[in-house]
């Protein structure tokens, strides 16, 4: 392990769907000698990719897990995070954003910035990952590298600079100028390996020193030592140029965007060589954590190994020798052997074995230093567990984690289905904190939720598979939710009096529509309820919001205000109270005019152009709100937010009314008010189900 930290790079590779990180990743392992054969993603060869493991991986020839590996390039050493593309694994890519101090943002070259390359972005945004852009697939036809720099400056916002030019594009893709030596690159051999460099092709020279000029008049915003020597017209040296983009990409201020195709094994190397020039060692990031013990007041770490440890655990998963947790160590050394402790649940924990991952094998080390990404075993924990050494309570700041939307009855087929399911649901669950499962109340079934249909059914296939569970699923269950749409007063005194001690509580006050999911504000004066009950209004207000008195959906955008009440000097209890503040919320809600409200996605189809009124037409269909169209060269992009309800099987229309062309993303925007004519279905539908639990008891 390179003990110098300077010489580190911890970098992830994210992107719209199909853009080809994986591939990219690939190239990268063949030409660090990582793996000395390239595969295909497709798994067209029976192999697939490395970084892609798991079966149901190669046979999609999409990512789903992220996978962290290693390796070398000019003595310095890089640790790089493969994410998955689609939405529905979106933790995937938060969970390692978190704790990557660089990116790679790679963008197909016809497609350039599309939906998801937007997402990805906000999360880079949301992390402050410093980036470079990699223009992918440059040998497609309609490649454009032009226009998707100007969709990075107009689309993500990003100062996008070109560091290199193509030589030839679609089918003539021959290689790559770079602007910082002005020299061609060409990429021979079978594999691309072997790098010729030769002076720049007459007919691109002017264009190459036009673009030159543009990239040092945007590095010198970054450097007074480069301004000056363009004013003096000097000589301008390429590390002084280095120096200065290197300024602007660490503080997000400019982007270096590099081209090539990494499928025809052509400008992977000079992007290795950018990632060591550009991106942030451990030490150029300022990672911070919060104090438990003063406040949660935020506290510098230093990636030094001689201070007491911080690391986070971002990523959990279920090996063949147990579970196997992904770390991220920002302060302090952590060895084999050492005693540390979980500070979410105060336990100390004695750490056994410490591995480096490459995909999924394995090499046994020591320790891992500050700065550096390792794994370790056998340690009980959950993802987004932060540990530290003795004496410390720091907590890393948590990761963003979105909402289930969709939901799944499931039912085992028989009692060792029953006992593998179970198995496989604690470990998803553990592994992934977007999928949820509960069982229900009334039915009794167990009920599964995640981000999307595509979430759901790779995890379905996985009990299959992975723990020959036999489950058969339901019908998909929309997360509804009910609100209130005006303000509503309420006036409830709780009276009960059984022989001995009654009980006696009055609570009054209103409750009003608000964005947030629930606030409760007491402005009780005069002590007319006691402080000590307080809390249990607040408690009995908080129960009823599970389930609705509407149609037992949980409620959500309520604001509770107390500002009277009465008690009773004997009879009054916190029992008395909660249940004044539900017969309160009960008496209210009716009048609040209470409304079903629905999970909007926002839902972004690619179509080729002669499909466009096809698509429309299936949206529209959809109770779809189409935002936008954007005409690309060949194929059209279309723009809607459609009720996540109408969505289900979508993916089998468009495949059929597109003839397989089209593809499409979805993800969550909002809650609306449902139509009344959904509203009624869903009463009618709440109906026939107590009718039947009824007849079934």
């Amino acid at each position: 392990m390179n003990q110098d930290i300077t010489k580190f790079r911890n970098i992830g590779i994210s992107a719209h769907i199909d853009s080809g990180k994986t591939t990219l990743t690939e190239r990268i392992l063949f030409y660090t000698k990582r793996i000395h054969a390239i595969h295909d993603v497709k798994g067209k060869d029976g192999v697939g990719a490395t970084m892609d493991s798991m079966e149901l991986e190669k046979e999609r020839g999409i990512t789903i897990a992220s996978a962290a590996t290693f390796c070398e390039w000019l003595g310095h050493e890089i640790n790089i995070i493969d994410t998955p593309g689609h939405v529905d694994f979106t933790i995937e890519v938060e969970r390692s954003l978190r704790v990557l101090d660089g990116a790679v943002l790679v963008l197909c070259s016809v497609g350039g910035v599309q939906s998801q390359s937007i997402t990805v972005d906000l999360q880079m945004k949301r992390y402050k990952v410093p980036c470079l852009a990699f223009i992918n697939k440059c040998d497609r036809s309609g490649a454009n590298p032009e226009k998707v720099i100007k969709q990075l400056k107009e689309k993500l916002g990003h100062n996008a600079v070109a560091i290199q030019i193509p030589i030839g594009l679609e089918a003539d893709f021959e290689g790559i100028i770079d602007l910082l030596s002005m020299k061609a690159i060409y990429f021979d051999g079978k594999n691309g390996e072997i790098i010729r460099i030769e002076d720049i092709p007459g007919n691109l020279k002017e264009l190459a020193g036009n673009k030159r000029e543009e990239l040092i008049d945007a590095a010198s915003i970054f450097s007074d030592e480069l301004t000056e020597a363009i004013l003096e017209e000097k000589e301008i040296p390429e590390a002084m140029i280095i120096a200065a983009l290197r300024t602007g990409t660490l503080s997000r201020k400019l982007t270096p965007v590099l081209m090539g195709s990494a499928y025809k094994n052509k400008g992977v190397q000079p992007l290795l060589d950018a990632v060591i020039k550009f991106l942030p060692c451990p030490y150029d990031t300022e990672n911070t954590a919060l104090d438990m013990d003063n406040n949660e007041e935020p506290v510098i770490l230093e990636a030094d190994i001689s201070k007491p440890l911080v690391a986070l655990a971002f990523k959990l998963e279920e090996g063949q020798y147990g579970q196997l947790t992904y770390i991220r160590v920002y302060q302090g050394l952590l060895a084999k052997g050492d005693n540390i402790y979980n500070v979410r649940t105060g336990k100390k924990v004695k750490v056994g074995r410490v591995v480096r991952m490459h995909a999924s094998q394995m090499e046994e080390i020591e320790s891992i230093p500050a700065g550096y990404i390792g794994a370790l075993f056998g340690i009980d924990c959950a993802s987004g567990d932060t540990f530290v050494s003795s004496g410390l309570s720091y907590t890393m700041t948590s990761m963003y984690v979105p909402k289930p939307v969709i939901s799944l009855a499931i039912k085992p087929k028989d009692n060792k289905s029953e006992v593998n399911m179970s198995k496989a649901l604690n470990r998803f669950t553990k592994e992934d904190p977007t999928f949820k499962t509960y069982t229900s109340d009334e039915t009794g079934d167990t009920i599964i939720s995640g981000m999307g249909e595509l979430h759901l059914d790779v995890y379905l296939e996985r009990m299959r598979r992975e723990y020959n569970a036999q489950v058969v699923s339901g019908v998909p269950k929309v997360a509804y939710r009910e609100t209130i749409t005006r303000k509503a007063e309420f006036n409830y005194t709780h009276k009960k009096q059984t022989g001995g001690a009654g009980q006696y509580g009055r609570v009054a006050g209103y409750m009003e529509p608000v964005d947030e999911e629930f606030v409760f504000d007491n402005q009780v004066k005069g002590g007319a309820i006691p402080t000590q009950y307080i809390d249990a209004c607040e408690k009995g207000f908080r129960n009823c919001l599970a389930k609705g008195p509407k149609l037992e959906y949980p409620v959500t955008g309520v604001k509770i205000v107390i500002n009277d009440g009465a008690s009773h000097a004997v009879d009054s209890s916190d029992m008395a109270f909660q249940a004044a503040s539900r017969g309160a919320f009960l008496e209210a809600y009716s009048k609040a005019k209470p409304v079903i409200i629905e999970p909007i996605m926002k839902v972004v189809v690619e179509t080729p152009t002669e499909f466009q009124g096809a698509v429309l037409g299936s949206l529209n269909q959809r109770r779809g709100i189409i935002f936008g169209t954007q005409d690309e060269v060949t194929s059209c992009v279309v723009e809607a937010q459609v009720p996540l309800a109408e969505m289900f099987g979508y993916s089998t229309v468009l495949r059929s009314t597109t003839q397989g062309k089209a593809q499409f993303t979805m993800e969550f925007a909002t809650y609306k008010q449902a139509p009344q004519s959904v509203a009624e279905e869903l009463v009618k539908k709440a109906a026939e189900e107590k009718k039947n639990s009824q007849k079934t008891v």
